[in-house]
């Protein structure tokens, strides 16, 4: 990877550049092929000295052999006056953070076939590995000298284990001999071999890091690392997190918190008195609710700061003066910047405006915040704030080219609950919507339960192409209700044991409420969400004939198997109130499969055969229980997938089937309907 290229090199690339960008400002409406073009930006961080910024744009590379996000890092001026591609090559750079004296920049790549850490001067040079690792660099952070990078790694295969698997004698017994997370380093002065010398930090019958439980530091001076960790490296522990302390040197770790709560992200002060860290409500919940603690960091009592509006925080860092805490939060469908003060008070709330906020990390003197903002209008760039003002300042132009396009707009709705809850919910707008006209209505429910619609650019890579619906023709209606993040605990809890049935009303009242305002078709309604969206959309069409069309994607739809099959087997019985052998009753009665005789509505169904979160067996049973009856299903399989697919080509697919659905079943049985009428 290098910097500078020849002139020759540089001329090619703008070329190129132009050609692609001809090819989509050639393009005049909103398509699943335009949207796969929309380009992420993230990993925005700051200087030291507050004065440069790197950030990463990913794009969908998709050629006759390739299929794939190529990710590279950039850098700007923090003015936004300058900026410029930083890496090149056809092997992505990511997770840039800058050495504690702004003169290096590390980050992960996978050229060698690995996930290994490199480094490279901050203004020019060729760069260089500092790791040749078996499985994989996760995580990583400088050291505060400079001189070595501590990293979290899973445990590599150990010989006899690699010669058991070259020769095929290679039985594994469940739950035995995990492979664990630990914390390793490597030291940026090399040996008398010519390598970075690598030594792993924590050793023992834990893993480090985690859903929910993720994070480490290191101490101002250099001599400890705070970190979180679980009994196993599967995702079901991550309840169980508690943080410690490991000296560097010598690896002798302290416990430091626990408790019957999960202990996560913890954050040195910058004198080194203090640890910030997130604690969650005892016991934890899946739904999960936090706050912010802060403990001696030599021990002692914990000591909580006030709670924050959704108690779902996520810690940025310390001020610079050690006198509060910068945590963000999602709130409603936009998210906020907060300050936590130490001293116990209330948060006082940045003026964000209506903006989606992502990314966002704080610089290391505390001084400059690096973040992306989007709305459903505005795709996604890279922006800089002084801590002292926060006032954002524009530094990439990644998505230059999707401006010349007309976005459909889109509103934030409310309507009432059957028990007075308010629930919002984003509606976008027919691209060439005529007042008083009723158009095709297509409602789409969010994953989690405790997933949350926020005001994202809806030309974003999706599963379901907001923008190219609407530029089809149709109102897209995505709902936050009970059970979704941003609205409080309250809110994100009024499920429990629940599923299919007060959720299912605030999403019909939603429905109700377009059709009210004259202007959705009643007519002309689909349905369709992954995930526990999906588990929603194969509830609905046991409930109701009102959808001409559902498209469930990775779908819970027997909560029994589910239960004894997914990865996260204490998931359900945490929103269920028990095990499926305790109360069969309640679970069988939420199941979509077990209420499915009778069903009439046109599926579709996705699923990727590698996921492990939802079984592929949860689409199988719904595919064969609809084909038994008649009902038109069409069940797409995608291979190498997990719970989302990771590869361009196949989620340009899931999209493109998604439109296609929904055209044949509400657009051409018009188009059908009309024609023999006629």
């Amino acid at each position: 990877m290098q910097v500078r290229f020849s002139r020759i090199v540089f001329r090619w690339l703008i070329l190129g550049m132009w050609a692609a960008a001809s090819l989509l400002w050639a393009q005049d409406k909103w398509t699943p092929d335009v949207q796969m073009t929309t380009k992420s930006v993230g990993s925005v961080r700051v200087s030291p000295d507050g004065k440069w910024v790197v950030y990463t744009v990913t794009e969908a590379v998709m050629t006759d052999d390739k299929s794939e996000y190529l990710t590279h890092i950039w850098m700007a001026s923090s003015d936004g006056k300058e900026t410029f591609q930083f890496t090149f090559g056809d092997k992505s750079a990511r997770n840039p953070r800058w050495s504690p004296d702004g003169r290096w920049i590390a980050f992960t790549s996978s050229r060698s076939g690995k996930n290994n850490l490199y480094r490279i001067r901050a203004f020019g040079g060729e760069a260089e590995p500092l790791t040749d690792v078996k499985t994989g660099v996760s995580d990583f952070k400088w050291s505060p000298d400079g001189r070595s990078i501590a990293f979290v790694m899973m445990d590599p295969p150990t010989e006899a284990e690699e010669k058991r698997k070259k020769a095929k004698d290679d039985a594994r017994v469940l739950d035995e001999d995990l492979k664990m997370n630990h914390l390793w380093l490597v030291t940026l002065e090399k040996d008398s071999t010519g390598k970075y010398p690598v030594r792993q930090i924590t050793r023992g019958d834990f893993s480090v890091g985690g859903r929910f439980a993720g994070g480490f530091d290191w101490s101002p001076d250099g001599k400890e690392i705070v970190f979180a960790h679980t009994p196993t490296s599967k995702v079901n522990d991550w309840p169980k997190a508690d943080i410690s302390v490991v000296k560097v040197e010598t690896g002798e770790i302290r416990p430091l918190v626990q408790s019957e709560a999960s202990e996560s992200m913890p954050v040195y002060s910058p004198d080194g008195k203090w640890i910030a860290y997130l604690a969650s409500d005892i016991p934890p919940r899946w739904a999960f609710a936090a706050t912010v603690h802060i403990i001696p960091a030599q021990g002692g009592e914990p000591r909580a700061l006030a709670p924050t509006y959704d108690m779902r925080p996520f810690i940025l860092g310390w001020a610079a003066n050690g006198k509060k805490i910068y945590v963000s939060e999602t709130y409603h469908t936009i998210t906020r910047i907060l300050e936590l003060p130490i001293n116990g008070k209330p948060y006082r709330t940045w003026d964000d405006g209506n903006w989606v906020i992502g990314s966002v990390n704080l610089n290391r003197s505390g001084t400059y915040l690096g973040f992306t903002l989007e709305n459903t209008s505005t795709p996604p760039e890279a922006y800089v704030s002084r801590v002292k003002r926060f006032k954002p300042i524009k530094i990439s132009a990644a998505n230059q080219a999707l401006t010349h396009l007309d976005v459909p707009r889109t509103e934030l709705i409310q309507w009432t609950s059957e028990d007075d809850f308010t629930i919002e919910g984003l509606l976008t707008y027919p691209r060439n919507y005529q007042p008083g006209k009723r158009y095709p209505l297509l409602l789409i429910v969010h994953g989690g339960p405790a997933g949350v619609f926020r005001q994202t650019f809806i030309g974003n890579r999706y599963i379901y192409p907001v923008a190219s619906f609407a530029e089809e023709g149709y109102f897209v209606l995505r709902c936050n209700i009970r059970g979704s993040s941003g609205y409080g605990k309250d809110f994100r809890y009024a499920n429990f044991r629940d599923w299919g049935g007060k959720d299912y009303l605030d999403l019909m009242n939603g429905v109700d409420a377009v059709i009210e305002r004259g202007l959705a078709d009643p007519e002309k309604l689909g349905v369709m969400g992954w995930s526990y969206g999906g588990y929603m959309t194969s509830t609905i069409i046991t409930k109701t004939d009102r959808f001409r069309a559902a498209s469930v994607g990775a779908g819970v739809t027997n909560l029994v198997s589910f239960n004894g099959t997914a990865d996260i087997p204490d998931f359900l019985p945490d929103y269920f109130g028990a095990e499926f052998w305790d109360d069969l009753e309640v679970y069988l009665k939420h199941s979509a499969i077990y209420n499915i005789k009778g069903v009439k509505t046109p599926t579709l169904i996705q699923h990727g055969e590698k996921d492990a979160r939802v079984p592929l067996e949860q689409g199988l049973q719904l595919y064969n229980a609809l084909k038994k009856q008649g009902v038109p299903v069409k069940m797409v399989i995608y291979p190498r997938t997990p719970h989302g697919p990771r590869e361009p080509k196949l989620l340009k697919d899931v999209m493109i089937r998604n439109l296609e659905w929904f055209n044949k079943w509400i657009k051409e049985e018009d188009a059908e309907a009309s024609s023999s009428n006629d």
